[in-house]
């Protein structure tokens, strides 16, 4: 088919390359405009953007699409479907309905559960068992439309946001390649009105941990958060990002160090630390972690930042 690809971040580079092995004719790729990132504060291209100039892709990257003749321009390429992937404009409706089969989206939840901005990290921090992929009709409301493949996966113990992203970013491949491969054909199924959610872009001022809330919901938060923005506490006077965690036996007052290896008291039970960060250091393992940075049986994590 002739696709036209519109995605900016991570998450869908393994969809745009997917699509490309295929064999399918990728007309341009529509992505964010590179943005300045770094200490040198210099002009970053997105990962779509990289991806698609290896693969000898035209790019376009529009700021919005006020411009008509941006519109124009889109309509003029004559595509067979669009396919979006976390894009970060929204379309007009001339523009979804430009392509002949209109256009695809893939969304990283189970739909209507999870509309918008942050899908995996809200999973993880409500404690969901499973999310998984949809591949979705779009229409101009945010992530209302029919869907076409629905894709579960179980919510592991051992998953953090970062891993989880990149499972379902593969699975969101491979949904959109059998759609693909159909010729968008078939009839997509209505959402349901019952069990909307909506995912909340990510605020860094909810990164903290709440030492009182019960271990259950510490660790997800935790692994909900990791790698980025990173959910932190105060751990002798420094503001320490926590990147993986477990549930654990063992009680005690909330936010207490309750052994010698970061296991921590919560309202109720208590998590076993297991991945850290220093500001200005690397990530580590919790034994390499406490060499460097002993904290002792007794000590209170939490309290004011710094």
């Amino acid at each position: 088919m002739k696709v036209v690809f519109m995605g900016t971040p991570e998450f869908s580079v393994p969809i745009l390359e997917g699509i490309v092995a295929a064999g399918h004719e990728v007309c341009a790729v529509y992505c964010q405009p590179p943005r300045p990132a770094g200490r040198g504060k210099k002009d970053r291209p997105s990962a779509v953007q990289v991806a698609a100039e290896r693969l000898g892709l035209p790019v376009r990257h529009p700021v919005n699409f006020k411009d008509t003749v941006d519109v124009a321009a889109f309509e003029a390429l004559n595509a067979d479907v669009g396919v979006v992937v976390a894009y970060g404009l929204i379309l007009p409706q001339v523009m979804l309905d430009a392509p002949t089969k209109g256009c695809l989206n893939i969304h990283a939840s189970l739909l209507p559960r999870w509309r918008g901005a942050a899908p995996i990290h809200r999973a993880i921090m409500a404690g969901d068992s499973e999310t998984g992929v949809c591949v979705m009709q779009m229409e101009a409301g945010l992530d209302t439309g029919p869907v076409r493949v629905t894709v579960r996966t179980d919510i592991l113990a051992s998953d953090t946001t970062g891993v989880l992203h990149d499972r379902l970013s593969i699975m969101g491949r491979d949904a959109i390649l059998d759609v693909l491969a159909d010729g968008v054909s078939g009839d997509a199924i209505t959402q349901s009105k019952e069990g909307v959610v909506y995912a909340a872009k990510i605020d860094k001022a909810e990164a903290e941990v709440d030492w009182s809330r019960p271990a259950g919901d510490v660790d997800c938060h935790i692994r909900g958060l990791s790698p980025f923005p990173g959910a932190w506490t105060m751990m002798e006077e420094q503001r320490v990002k926590l990147l993986m965690s477990t549930v654990a036996g063992g009680s005690g007052a909330a936010g207490v160090v309750i052994n010698d290896a970061l296991r921590v008291a919560c309202g109720e039970g208590a998590v076993d630390l297991i991945r850290l960060q220093r500001a200005g250091k690397g990530a580590m393992d919790v034994d390499a972690f406490l060499q460097g940075f002993p904290v002792a049986n007794g000590a209170r994590l939490g309290g004011p930042a710094l």
